[in-house]
């Protein structure tokens, strides 16, 4: 049995109220206990999921000095590709056995963060492929978005809260390939133990046994979403502003069984980040005598350059 809940955004955006209150109520309830869901009812139609696959694939497919000459110097690996090993989780030396590429956002009406964010790295060799991820990138922010609304209502704020904060704000769709293991990993996993920095992570592509969630009692369970369902985590960033009233779980990629070795696995989360000037201070609804302020007050861009720092993908 899959520990993980599922729920179904459709109650959410359908208009009926007590749709919408069991949908707040069910991710609100997940995300205090293990901090994952599968969901249903997002804004991806199933023509863009195999568009999107259908690239990915044949972009990690180019030769490895083509893949190459999209590796941008000086950016800490903010977009374009990142080749295979370059990442380690936070306190491991080891380098993840994958490789991957970043969409970054699509600013609109808004000079100074075009000049913040790097630019979009166009792949001359794949005439769809940045269009495909732009459509898949909109359509995901659309979806964390009315999480992040019923989530609001969960934590007893206003439903648009975090509205302003995510518009523009610096998130990232990363397809990830994890290539077929070709001998014994030393002490390296597809993606070792971690937890994620952003507000919220929806991921595309776990279907199969792989991903797995440590839940309170320590236990690593298998987190296996359906082929319609997008797997959602809370992330540090969300955790730290509700004081851990939402939980973000530590979650790892683990290697196959040796048969599957030579297998890719492709997989492709979306992380939803605010604008850097975002208060991560802990909310005052989530502070009591029993559960005093745990964190200082910081922006999400500090915390943000905190964490890259320590993944090994900025210097200091």
């Amino acid at each position: 049995m899959n520990a993980i809940p599922s729920v179904d955004l459709r109650d959410f955006t359908a208009g009926d109220p007590s749709r919408k209150a069991k949908f707040i109520k069910e991710i609100g309830s997940a995300f205090e206990d293990i901090g994952f869901v599968a969901l249903s009812g997002h804004f991806l139609s199933d023509g863009l999921v195999r568009e999107l696959y259908s690239e990915i694939k044949a972009f990690f497919a180019l030769p490895q000095h083509v893949k190459d000459s999209y590796e941008i110097d000086g950016i800490g690996g903010q977009r374009g590709y990142t080749s295979f090993g370059k990442e380690h989780a936070k306190g491991r030396k080891e380098g993840d056995l994958k490789e991957f590429w970043h969409f970054g956002q699509y600013v609109q009406n808004d000079p100074k963060l075009e000049a913040e964010y790097p630019d979009n790295v166009i792949v001359s060799e794949l005439p769809n492929f940045n269009s495909v991820g732009k459509e898949t990138f909109k359509m995901l922010e659309k979806t964390a978005k009315y999480v992040l609304r019923a989530l609001a209502l969960h934590l007893d704020l206003e439903e648009t809260y975090f509205d302003e904060w995510i518009k523009n704000g610096n998130s990232i769709l990363r397809p990830i390939h994890y290539p077929p293991i070709t001998e014994e990993p030393k002490n390296a996993v597809r993606a070792a133990a971690h937890g994620d920095i952003n507000l919220i992570t929806l991921l595309m592509g776990a279907h199969g046994k792989g991903l797995q969630v440590k839940n309170h009692n320590g236990e690593w369970v298998d987190a296996i979403a359906a082929p319609d369902q997008l797997m959602i985590n809370v992330g540090d960033m969300l955790s730290r502003l509700t004081n851990t009233k939402l939980k973000s779980t530590i979650h790892q990629v683990v290697n196959p069984p040796k048969e599957l070795w030579g297998t890719s696995r492709y997989s492709i989360p979306f992380f939803m980040h605010p604008i850097s000037e975002m208060p991560l201070n802990c909310l005052t609804n989530c502070v009591n005598e029993q559960h005093p302020k745990q964190f200082e007050d910081i922006t999400a861009g500090e915390y943000l350059h905190e964490r890259l720092i320590e993944l090994g993908l900025v210097k200091e």
